[in-house]
């Protein structure tokens, strides 16, 4: 008898050695971040976009489902062929259940074909190109925080409506730029204002005097600048030069907080751009800001903010959804709305686009700042139906005619 109470006892023992383990071996769900970790993207992304989504995990309660939630991290390099391989490794090797990004628009296309592909949630917060949901769209993706047309369109159609009616562009001469630039003239001219004129440059220049010269002698209400990085930076600072900013308003297109700190208040004061977060607009968003502050010492971009609010949104799809599966999760994050300190009555139409409000800025004169991260205020709120491209002229193969 007792022979067989030890037995039984062993057994148990041993029993629950090995059932203890297994309630905690729940398969994990993986989110993999690709980024910019240390080239001209990283400002305004890159590890604060691996932040933010930390955050999310952390602020969701660090699993769903009963499911621990891993994220994954890695930089692209700003190469296509490093985001094509470690994406694969990812899916194939790692069983990563959503990609989300703040890399270049090549690598962004290339993930939205492999996330279709592979039958995986993938999410855009850092690129802009209007290809993701259009001719490249896909069931499986999601462009959350911005794009070209939105930009581009907000800016032009918010200072058109001013009475601001003549436009000069300066812009960098290849596909970003050139789809700026397109957006922006039809939001133009459909309000009645005209383009007098455009200056292309490469990437990378230095010298932009003689296109400011042009820009300025054309009289132009606006001078919009449709370039990005060093490039816009370097603008900026010889327009400041130029003393263009007293006569003509300076529209940067694609221009981050990181942008303006870099370039200094000085010389970019009264420029108007347009974003779709800033922290300081309420109690919401600077709360949130703060907190990620703490952690990365700057107050975060719309594409580090967005990535949070795309996590968090995914997360809640999931736990809506009862699974994983990509196509239900999908369904869940476009049925659900989305209210957070991101967007306020956010949705996700039928061919990816993640529609919410935009913001126009005007950067402040360093005597009207209050601290090192007060730098704009919003001068006007575009509704998110009117920053998109309407759905009726998508061109995504999803969308319903």
């Amino acid at each position: 008898m007792k022979a067989m109470t030890l037995s039984i006892a062993l057994a148990a023992s041993l029993g629950s050695q090995f059932m203890v383990p297994t309630a905690f071996a729940a398969e994990p769900v993986k989110i993999g971040v690709l980024v910019d970790m240390n080239g001209p993207y990283s400002a305004f992304g890159g590890p604060g976009v691996v932040l933010a989504t930390e955050m999310a995990v952390e602020d969701f309660g660090g699993k769903v489902l009963d499911r621990p939630i891993e994220v994954l991290t890695a930089d692209y390099q700003n190469k296509i062929d490093v985001t094509s391989a470690r994406a694969r490794e990812w899916y194939d090797r790692d069983k990563v259940d959503m990609i989300i990004e703040s890399a270049d628009s090549s690598s962004a296309l290339l993930l939205q074909k492999l996330g279709e592909e592979k039958k995986k949630v993938v999410i855009f917060a850092g690129s802009g190109t209007s290809r993701l949901t259009n001719d490249d769209c896909s069931p499986y993706g999601v462009h959350y925080v911005f794009d070209t047309y939105s930009l581009a369109n907000s800016t032009a159609k918010a200072l058109t409506q001013a009475g601001n009616k003549s436009w000069y562009f300066i812009t960098v001469d290849y596909a970003f730029g050139h789809s700026l630039q397109d957006d922006a003239t039809k939001a133009i001219e459909e309000l009645g204002g005209e383009v007098l004129g455009s200056s292309k440059h490469p990437a990378s220049s230095a010298d932009f005097g003689a296109f400011l010269m042009q820009a300025q002698g054309s009289g132009a209400n606006v001078i919009a600048l449709a370039n990005a990085g060093k490039d816009l930076q370097n603008t900026l600072r010889q327009a400041s030069e130029f003393g263009i900013s007293q006569k003509q308003i300076i529209a940067p297109f694609y221009i981050f907080e990181t942008d303006i700190k870099g370039v200094g208040l000085d010389l970019v004061q009264g420029a108007q751009y347009t974003t779709g977060f800033y922290w300081d607009r309420n109690d919401e968003t600077r709360e949130w800001s703060n907190r990620f502050y703490e952690k990365h010492n700057a107050m975060p971009t719309m594409i580090q903010a967005g990535a949070y609010s795309a996590v968090m949104h995914y997360l809640e799809a999931i736990q809506a959804a009862g699974t994983v599966d990509a196509e239900a999760v999908i369904a869940k994050m476009k049925e659900l709305p989305i209210n957070d300190m991101f967007a306020q009555g956010g949705y996700i139409r039928d061919d990816g686009r993640m529609v919410h409000d935009m913001y126009l800025m005007k950067i402040k004169a360093p005597s009207e700042s209050k601290n090192d991260w007060d730098l704009a205020t919003v001068e006007a709120v575009v509704k998110g139906d009117d920053a998109y491209l309407p759905l009726a002229e998508s061109t995504c193969r999803l969308v319903k005619k």
